[in-house]
């Protein structure tokens, strides 16, 4: 649910001790194949991997998986958006970089701005004023390394796309 309502597409709630779905996740209790325990999964909507696998309690009878039960969903999902959570700040980290060189008394921030594409990758090199002007903007390789050296070189040679 999101602000009140029903995300639209979503499956109904379904509760069973080994698969449960609320919204947009669906947890599973599965058969571990490494052992004779058990691991739970966390799949988001219209993923096909999950986003969390993990290992899962023994119930009492030491043979059969502890049920699900909505704690213990709200606890896998409360895990599950984390890891997400922190899956795209890294690849936002990869692909948007970020440097701030000082170039005769005037500070210029330089960005790296990548936007991968299954076609192939494509990159901007940008330079900003200390106001947040934007001073120039090129297209670059996906690769080209941004470090204080390359952005002060670029600066150095008035904004021309490096080669």
């Amino acid at each position: 649910m999101m602000d009140g309502r029903m995300i639209e597409d979503s499956p109904p709630p379904f509760h069973e001790p080994r698969l449960w779905r609320d919204e947009r996740w669906t947890a599973r209790v599965l058969k571990n194949e490494d052992d004779d325990g058990w691991a739970v999964s966390m799949t988001l909507q219209g993923h096909d991997e999950p986003v969390l696998v993990g290992p899962w309690t023994m119930g009492r009878d030491k043979k059969n998986p502890k049920p699900l039960d909505v704690n213990a969903f709200n606890t896998l999902v409360k895990t599950a958006a984390e890891v997400l959570r922190r899956h795209e700040q890294q690849l936002h980290a990869q692909l948007n970089k970020n440097v701030t060189v000082t170039v005769q008394g005037e500070r210029v921030r330089v960005l790296l701005t990548i936007v991968p594409d299954e076609e192939g990758a494509s990159a901007t090199l940008s330079a900003q004023n200390a106001l947040g002007e934007e001073l120039a903007c090129v297209p670059v390789s996906p690769a080209y390394q941004l470090s204080v050296d390359s952005a002060t070189a670029w600066i150095a040679s008035g904004f021309e796309r490096p080669g």
